[in-house]
C-alpha cells in the first residue's frame, strides 16, 4: 500500500514503470488475501472446514490472481525491453493510455483464462473423504479427491495443458525480453546507465525466479501424486513468501521510490 501510495500521490512516479509497479503491488495484495486469512484461520481453528462454494470460489480467486501475475510480469519486460532496447521509441509507444490499456488487458484477460478449468472441476465427483491435504483449496488435492471416486484424465490433461502453457509461455517471453535487456546493457559506452539499467533488470529476474521456479513444480503436471511436503512447502512460497518479497525486491532497488516511500512513511 505504501508502494501504491507513493505512485499515487508523487507526480514524478506517473510513468509506465511506476503504474505498473503501483498495479503489480496491489495484485499481490490482493493475492496474498486469496489464501493467507483462510489459512489463518484453520491454524486457529479446531473444525478446518469450508463450504464447497468456498473452495471452488478461493481456487478461481487465486489461480486468476497468480495468472494475472504472470501477465504482469510479462508486460513489466516488455516495458523494460523497450526502454532499454529502444529508447527514442519508448516515450511513443509507451504512452500513459497504451500502459492502461496493458493493465486492463493483464486484469481482464487473468480473470478469464481459468474459467474453464473451475466450471470442469464443479462437474468432478467428490464422493468422500473430502478432507484437503494441504491449507488452501488448490489444483492438485482437488484433483486427487476426484480421482478417488473416478478417473479424470481429461480435466487433469485440460488443467495441466492450460497451466503448462501460460507459465511457460510467459516465463520463455520474460527470460527473452531480459536476455536482449542483458546484451544492450552489457554494449552501453556509459559505465552509470549500465550500472542503473542492470540494477533494475536485476531485480526483476529475481522476481521472476522466485515466482516461477516454485510454480512450475507445482502446476506443470497438477494431480501428478507429487510429495505432499514438497507441493505445499512449494506452495506455500510462491502464495506467501514471494508476494511479501516482491514489492520490496522491486523498490529498494529503486531510488526514486525509495525517496518517495521515504516521503511517504515520513509524512511529508
Amino acid at each position: 500500500m505504501a508502494i501504491v501510495s507513493a505512485v499515487h500521490w508523487n507526480h514524478r512516479l506517473h510513468t509506465p514503470m511506476y503504474i505498473l509497479l503501483a498495479n503489480f503491488s496491489f495484485l499481490e495484495i490482493c493475492y496474498v488475501n486469496s489464501d493467507v486469512p483462510n489459512m489463518l484461520v484453520n491454524l486457529l481453528s479446531k473444525t478446518k472446514t469450508i463450504s464447497f462454494t468456498r473452495c471452488l470460489l478461493q481456487l478461481y480467486f487465486f489461480f486468476s490472481l497468480g495468472t494475472t501475475e504472470c501477465l504482469f510480469l510479462s508486460i513489466m519486460a516488455y516495458d523494460r525491453f523497450l526502454a532499454i532496447c529502444h529508447p527514442l521509441h519508448y516515450p511513443i509507444v509507451m504512452t500513459i493510455r497504451f500502459c492502461g490499456s496493458l493493465v486492463i488487458f493483464c486484469w481482464v484477460y487473468g480473470f478469464l483464462w481459468f474459467l474453464i478449468p473451475v466450471i470442469l472441476i464443479t462437474q468432478l465427483p467428490f464422493c468422500g473423504p473430502n478432507v484437503i491435504d494441504d491449507f488452501l483449496c488448490d489444483l492438485g488435492p482437488l484433483l486427487d479427491l476426484a480421482a478417488v471416486c473416478a478417473p479424470v484424465p481429461g480435466t487433469v490433461l485440460i488443467c495441466g495443458t492450460m497451466s503448462s502453457l501460460l507459465i511457460f509461455a510467459t516465463f520463455f517471453y520474460i527470460i527473452g525480453s531480459y536476455t536482449l535487456v542483458l546484451r544492450a546493457v552489457i554494449r552501453m559506452p556509459s559505465a552509470a546507465g549500465s550500472k542503473k539499467a542492470f540494477s533494475t533488470c536485476s531485480s526483476h529476474l529475481a522476481v521472476v525466479t522466485l515466482f516461477y521456479g516454485s510454480v512450475m513444480i507445482t502446476y506443470v503436471s497438477p494431480g501428478s501424486g507429487q510429495a505432499k511436503g514438497m507441493q505445499k512447502f512449494t506452495t506455500l512460497f510462491y502464495s506467501v513468501l514471494t508476494p511479501f518479497f516482491n514489492p520490496m525486491i522491486y523498490s529498494l532497488r529503486n531510488k526514486e521510490m525509495k525517496d518517495a516511500l521515504k516521503n511517504i512513511i515520513g509524512g511529508s
